[in-house]
């Protein structure tokens, strides 16, 4: 039963920062703070999907300051009991349609968090509403997956991603629709459990229309946070689209 916050409720968040503290290494976040606090030249920055504040709290702490979206009561709970998180305002809300004051000059969605937007429409939406956050010059960052498809034979929709004695992980796809999910098979104390989390992947020209549709033109892409090139090979892109500047 998914509750009022979503697939991230508090059997979630309890365990969020654990289960991801990969991706809280500082070799893992200092690149992206780097490229943020870059990007926000001295203004304000708007993180949609802020969760328990892997990248606000350090992005803050460089002196940027930030407001987040997030529809999950539990994750912004983890937020407020770290270091640093009451200073960082937050608007509880679906980050594809909520609204907050003030205009902002750097705008991001990490760890493909857009595919949690289900739906092509919420995926466009989340584009129009950013462009009317920003402020004429400002920019909006995605960080996402290249869908894996390379990995499925005809016939195959699931790609394995985690197995060990006692979890395992695998992404599901639907070709047709755009549509997957990752699901965790767990076992704890003898007893197994079972989650699924719905996604919908996005290919970067698709992305770029939204952009186009919302008024905002690409700048840059790379393969990382470090700039590396995008190429044909790379696993995940790094997006910037600028709102332009009226003369």
């Amino acid at each position: 039963m998914i509750d009022q916050d979503g697939y991230f409720g508090e059997r979630v968040a309890a365990r969020y920062d654990e289960s991801s503290a990969d991706m809280a290494d500082p070799a893992v976040v200092e690149p992206i703070v780097d490229a943020l606090v870059r990007l926000a030249d001295g203004g304000r920055a708007l993180e949609l999907g802020i969760g328990t504040g892997r990248i606000a709290l350090p992005l803050a702490a460089r002196g940027v300051p930030v407001h987040g979206i997030d529809l999950s009561r539990a994750m912004v709970a983890r937020l407020r009991e770290k270091p640093g998180g009451d200073a960082v305002g937050v608007t509880i809300g679906d980050f594809a349609t909520a609204t907050v004051d003030g205009a902002f000059s750097v705008a991001y969605l990490v760890f493909n968090t857009i595919m949690n937007l289900t739906t092509q429409a919420a995926q466009v939406a989340c584009f129009r509403n950013v462009a009317a956050h920003l402020q004429p010059g400002g920019r909006f960052v995605i960080e996402v997956m290249m869908p894996d498809l390379r990995r499925l034979p005809p016939g195959q929709d699931a790609v394995p991603f985690h197995a060990s004695e006692t979890r395992w992980a695998y992404d599901l796809y639907d070709v047709a629709t755009q549509s997957m999910s990752s699901n965790y098979v767990e076992v704890v104390n003898g007893r197994g459990g079972f989650r699924s989390i719905p996604f919908r992947y996005v290919w970067p020209a698709e992305l770029d229309l939204m952009a186009q549709l919302a008024g905002l033109h690409l700048c840059e892409r790379w393969a990382d946070w470090h700039g590396a090139p995008f190429t044909s090979d790379s696993a995940q892109h790094v997006s910037v689209w600028e709102k332009p500047v009226l003369p």
